[in-house]
């Protein structure tokens, strides 16, 4: 067995500037729901919209802090 966990969706890596990309044209500082639904209009796929509502920060003052919660959300 491949070691994927039954019943979840494996969250795949999202590329930073794929994700900022999805990201254009928010103003911050942003709730994680803001970002979410800017990337619903955009045309963001499941995977990047799982891995926004993984984060693990609720408040983002600047894009950097959206790569910041990126980068701690696949190390755990």
């Amino acid at each position: 067995m491949s070691g994927a966990v039954v019943g979840t969706a494996p969250v795949m890596a999202v590329n930073p500037i794929q994700l900022q990309k999805y990201l254009s044209g928010i103003d911050y500082p942003a709730k994680k729901q803001d970002l979410i639904q800017r990337a619903e209009q955009q045309g963001a796929d499941d995977n990047v919209l799982q891995t926004l509502k993984s984060l693990k920060r609720e408040d983002f003052n600047s894009p950097s802090d959206v790569s910041e919660a990126l980068a701690g959300s696949s190390s755990s």
